[in-house]
């Protein structure tokens, strides 16, 4: 059965305090919306509907730089989420497939969950994502009889009993497209906010007859997020859950609460991964790496053997071979670096080829960027790069050719040459004492 899935993404989100569109705030290096985009997308549907409202151009261009082909919908006025998801109506037309109806506040929802959600269709009308709660509050609550959902009840609407019940309503319900906007002309705002509930579909499909089920999830997985603090609780509840998965999966780490994981750190096992480690998103750590402590990687990849850091920074496009080892202070970006490679203290390699097992000494820079444009540093396997050498791009030098320490780099080096570039230096005798005899003889005078 073919699937179309409706996530809402309309709401300003006041509590939030910001001008950005709630749902673009960020859990580990990505826009809410975007988390519950990647679990929707593990059921492979063949729609993607977007309903915004508040900050629709802004949701717009994080929706196209995820999933170009995703379809966005304006709502302009929020009515409720029965009028949320009735705008989709027009649009799925002729559509006989399952509706995943979800929320881009939601980030933490599972793949799996939602696969349950969806397979359960085969013996229900409509499948209602439930929880129990610890503390219900002000959640809906889904009233069973056995094992079949009869009703959701608002807490606004709800009587003294409902409201002791802890089976509490997600929001995130599955439920065949025509069945759908069937049951949505049907309902109405006659409730105590004066909105058109999405959740009242059950009551209407009970009454014709249909079966209504519950699924059941954690309570942390149904989370939404409407304040700073419900952020930094999902922030919390995600880093928990990969922490948990990376140790799982065999990656060692000494301190994890300390580690950092962006929505798509990929660690394999046998990887060390010391304290205080920060993934921004696209990083990939093949099994066997070590990352120590205090390093921040983004867009990087790094091979089987590889030692990164301490105190290391890979940005985007760092991308290390077998074995290549990356020192405290030292920062990598846009850069190759061969099979072997080192730069152990305290250097900047940017937009760079490395050759295998080439040695890059402390405090070397390619130096490029002209103010405009970047230009690109190449290095051939087996050259040693002397201490604080500046590498003007775009320079090259060759296989097994060196660098005298403290030398800029202007001309291309060939293999095999040693190349010097710096001042010559001259001795001036006793010049130091005399120089500063005089500068402390000029203080004293302005003392008295």
């Amino acid at each position: 059965m073919s699937i179309a899935l409706v996530i809402l993404a309309a709401g300003k989100g006041t509590r939030m305090q910001s001008d950005l569109p709630k749902v673009l705030h960020e859990i580990a290096g990505a826009p809410m919306l975007v988390h519950t985009m990647v679990a929707g997308q593990s059921l492979d549907p063949e729609r993607c509907i977007i309903i915004a409202g508040h900050g629709a151009d802004s949701v717009r261009d994080v929706v196209q730089n995820h999933n170009s082909d995703a379809e966005f919908i304006l709502q302009t006025e929020q009515l409720g989420t029965g009028h949320a998801v009735d705008q989709a109506r027009d649009t799925l037309a002729g559509f006989i497939g399952n509706v995943i109806v979800l929320y881009g506040d939601s980030p933490l929802i599972q793949a799996e969950t939602l696969k349950t959600l969806n397979a359960s269709l085969s013996h229900s009308a409509v499948t209602v994502l439930g929880f129990e709660a610890k503390d219900p509050g002000r959640y809906g609550r889904l009233i069973t009889n056995d094992d079949n959902l009869k009703r959701i009840v608002e807490f606004k609407d709800a009587s003294d009993a409902e409201k002791s019940m802890n089976l509490c309503n997600s929001g995130v319900m599955a439920v065949a497209a025509p069945l759908l906007f069937e049951l949505l002309s049907e309902i109405d705002n006659e409730n105590a906010s004066g909105e058109y509930y999405l959740t009242d579909i059950v009551a209407k499909a009970v009454a014709h007859g249909a079966v209504c089920k519950v699924v059941r999830c954690t309570e942390s997985e149904t989370l939404g997020v409407n304040s700073r603090v419900d952020l930094a609780q999902a922030e919390y509840e995600f880093q928990s859950q990969r922490r948990a998965e990376a140790l799982k999966n065999g990656v060692t780490m000494p301190a994890p609460e300390t580690v950092h994981f962006s929505y798509d750190t990929y660690i394999g096992r046998d990887a060390i991964v010391e304290q205080n480690v920060v993934f921004g998103p696209g990083v990939t750590v093949e099994s066997g790496a070590r990352i120590r402590a205090f390093s921040h990687l983004e867009g990087a990849h790094v091979s089987r053997g590889c030692v990164v850091g301490p105190y290391a920074r890979l940005r985007p496009g760092a991308e290390l071979a077998e074995d290549v080892k990356i020192g405290n202070f030292v920062e990598i970006k846009a850069s190759l670096l061969a099979e072997g490679a080192k730069v152990n203290h305290l250097s900047y390699i940017g937009d760079a080829t490395i050759g295998a097992r080439a040695n890059i000494g402390a405090g070397t820079v390619t130096c490029n960027y002209d103010g405009v444009m970047k230009h690109h540093t190449s290095i051939g396997e087996d050259a040693f790069i002397g201490s604080n050498t500046m590498l003007v791009a775009p320079v090259s030098v060759g296989q097994e050719a060196m660098t005298a320490s403290g030398s800029v780099i202007v001309r291309d080096v060939p293999a095999g040459d040693l190349a010097i570039g710096r001042a010559k230096q001259e001795n001036k005798t006793w010049l130091a004492v005399k120089l500063m005899k005089k500068l402390r003889a000029i203080k004293d005078a302005k003392k008295g």
